[in-house]
């Protein structure tokens, strides 16, 4: 009685394993879809601000909050781009592509010095013809990835600029 309580609890465990496996590899695009790029830079809030706003002057801002932390671009036309990338793949023209840029700033702390994470989420739609409509399809995380380097390299120059003024003015303190 007991060894078939356990031969069924063993099935159903097997079972129950190579359900939750191919369930897996059903979803894991979609696990890889919901990682957005993003950064933590060990800089203030309002420096890092800055540069995603200097990063961000050639985009069409829809919507700009530094309380909230949060910059949402228009929709860009990117139709060439995509159809130059697909040119080198067997895949066929598509008639429009758009993206739309959602960047959330957040201000935290690391080892009592303040620190900002800074993610980027691109939406990429595609239409391949009338018929079909708007599909959305995943990104390939070179424009979030460029936007966060981006802003690393101004926050890293403004650093510099202010190490300079520091060590400016302390000589001209000596020198006084």
């Amino acid at each position: 009685m007991k060894e078939k309580i356990i031969q069924k609890m063993s099935l159903l465990v097997l079972l129950l394993g190579c359900i939750s496996c191919a369930n897996y590899e059903k979803w894991k695009h979609i696990t890889e879809e919901l990682e957005m790029p993003s950064q933590i830079f060990k800089s203030e809030f309002n420096q890092s601000w800055q540069g995603l706003l200097q990063v961000m002057k050639k985009y069409d801002i829809a919507q700009q909050n530094q309380e909230a932390g949060i910059i949402k671009t228009r929709w860009v036309d990117n139709t060439d781009e995509i159809n130059f990338q697909n040119s080198f793949s067997k895949s066929d023209k598509i008639k429009a592509a758009r993206f739309k840029l959602t960047i959330n700033v957040v201000r935290g702390y690391r080892y009592s010095r303040e620190v900002t994470k800074i993610t980027v989420y691109k939406r990429q739609m595609i239409e391949q013809d009338f018929l079909q409509g708007w599909k959305e399809e995943p990104s390939d995380t070179i424009l979030e990835k460029t936007i966060l380097y981006r802003i690393g390299q101004l926050i890293k120059i403004d650093n510099k600029l202010k190490e300079i003024d520091k060590a400016r003015e302390k000589k001209q303190l000596e020198n006084f």
